[in-house]
C-alpha cells in the first residue's frame, strides 16, 4: 500500500504555527516525524484537492483584509516532499469558518462560518487557486438553547457523492440546511426541501454519509446524540430514523461531542466525545441504516475534537486538541472496535486530519 502524508489542521492560539504533517505507512502502521508544513492563522479544518496536488484551509479568523470574516487559504501540495507552498487568499464569507470540503470534480471549495451563521462556495482556477466567493448564504434564526443558539452557526458542510446537494449542519438552528451546487457555476441555491429538523438544543455539528449513500448521520454538540436519517439522493431529502445517546450509561459529566466518520465498510460508525474523550463506536444495520452502541474507547487525551481513517479502513488517527497530542488506533474490521498501537505523536492543538498519496 502507498504511504500517506496526513496533514493537521490546527489552532495558533498556544503553541502551534499552522498546518503540521508527518508520513503514515498503512503496511505497518509507522508514522514519520512531525514537521510544520506552512505557517497560517487558525488553519483549523483543511480539504485536499482531488488530484492531490492543492489543499485548502479555513482559517478561523473573525478578520480579513480589514473585514468581518474569515479566509481560505490555497496551497500547492508537493506528493514527493509533502511540501506546501501558498498560493493565495480569499474571504471566507462570514467570520470565524470552521469547516471545508472540496467537491469532487476539483471545481469547487464549500466552507461554513460558524461565527458569521453562513456558508460559501468558491471556485478552484486551473491552477488551483481560489476565486472571490460565487456564493454566500447568510443562515437566519435561532433556538432554545440561549447561551448556544441565540443565532445561526453554521458548523459544517458536505456534499454527496454526486456532487449535487451540500448538506450544512447550523448547532444554532437545530437543523442541516439543504442546498443544491451548481458545480459549473459554482452557486449555492436552497433546495426543496430546504432543511432538515434535529431535536430542540440538540446542536448539530458534523454530518458523515454512509457510504451506500442511502443514510446519514449528525452528531449532536449540546445533547451529545448522534442523529440517523434516511436519505432520498434524487431529491436531496433527509427523514430522520433514529437518534442514539453518544455516551456509556451513567456517566453525568459535561459533554461536547466534535466529529462523526462512517467507516468505509458501512459496517460501523464513529463519534467523538470531548468530556467523556472517547471514541463512541457503533454497528449499523445495513438495511435500516439504524445504530446499536458498541463500546467506547478512551482517547489518550483531552477533548477528542476530530478523527480520521485512513483509506482503508484499518487505521484511525485522534487529535486530542487540549493535551497536544494524536495517538493512532488500529481497528477490528469484524467488530470495529479499536486499540492503540503505541503510536503517540506530539501535535499543538490539533484539530483536522486530512490524508493523500505520497509519490
Amino acid at each position: 500500500m502507498a504511504k500517506l502524508w496526513v496533514f493537521v489542521g490546527t489552532s495558533t492560539g498556544g503553541a502551534s504555527k499552522g498546518i503540521y504533517r508527518f508520513s503514515f505507512d498503512p503496511t505497518t502502521g509507522g508514522c514519520g516525524p512531525v514537521a510544520l508544513a506552512a505557517e497560517a492563522a487558525n488553519p483549523g479544518f483543511v480539504a485536499i484537492h482531488p488530484n492531490g496536488r492543492f489543499l485548502y484551509a479555513a482559517n478561523a479568523v473573525g478578520e480579513f483584509q480589514g473585514q468581518k470574516t474569515g479566509a481560505v487559504s490555497a496551497y500547492a501540495l508537493d506528493p514527493h516532499t509533502g511540501g506546501l507552498t501558498l498560493l493565495n487568499q480569499q474571504p471566507s464569507g462570514g467570520a470565524g469558518p470552521c469547516h471545508i470540503v472540496a467537491d469532487r470534480a476539483g471545481k469547487n471549495v464549500l466552507v461554513a462560518n460558524y461565527s458569521g451563521g453562513s456558508v460559501a462556495s468558491l471556485p478552484i482556477q486551473a491552477d488551483g487557486k481560489l476565486g472571490a466567493p460565487a456564493s454566500v448564504i447568510q443562515h437566519h434564526g435561532s433556538s432554545v438553547n440561549p447561551q448556544r443558539q441565540e443565532g445561526p452557526h453554521a458548523h459544517s458542510i458536505n456534499l454527496d457523492r454526486e456532487d449535487r446537494f451540500a448538506f450544512a449542519a447550523d448547532l444554532g438552528l437545530d437543523r442541516v440546511l439543504i442546498y443544491r451546487l451548481d458545480g459549473t457555476r459554482g452557486t449555492l441555491t436552497p433546495n426543496d426541501p430546504a432543511y432538515a429538523a434535529v431535536a430542540p438544543g440538540a446542536g448539530p455539528r458534523h454530518f458523515a454519509f454512509h457510504p451506500s449513500g442511502r443514510f446519514a448521520y449528525v452528531i449532536n454538540e449540546l445533547d451529545s446524540t448522534v442523529t440517523a436519517f434516511r436519505c432520498d439522493a434524487a431529491r436531496g431529502a433527509l427523514s430522520e430514523i433514529q437518534a442514539v445517546t453518544t455516551l456509556p450509561v451513567g456517566f453525568t459529566g459535561t459533554n461536547y461531542p466534535a466529529e462523526v466518520v462512517a467507516h468505509p465498510s458501512g459496517r460501523f460508525l464513529y463519534g467523538s466525545n470531548r468530556g467523556h474523550d472517547s471514541i463512541a463506536i457503533f454497528a449499523v444495520d445495513p438495511d435500516s441504516g439504524t445504530l446499536t452502541p458498541a463500546g467506547h474507547q478512551p482517547s489518550g487525551g483531552k477533548d477528542p475534537r476530530n478523527f480520521a481513517l485512513d483509506p482503508s479502513g484499518a487505521w484511525m488517527f485522534v487529535g486530542n486538541q487540549s493535551t497536544d497530542n494524536a495517538l493512532v488506533f488500529r481497528v477490528d474490521p469484524e467488530r470495529g472496535t479499536l486499540s492503540p498501537t503505541g503510536t503517540e505523536l506530539s501535535i499543538p492543538a490539533p484539530i483536522c486530519f486530512r490524508m493523500v498519496a505520497a509519490q
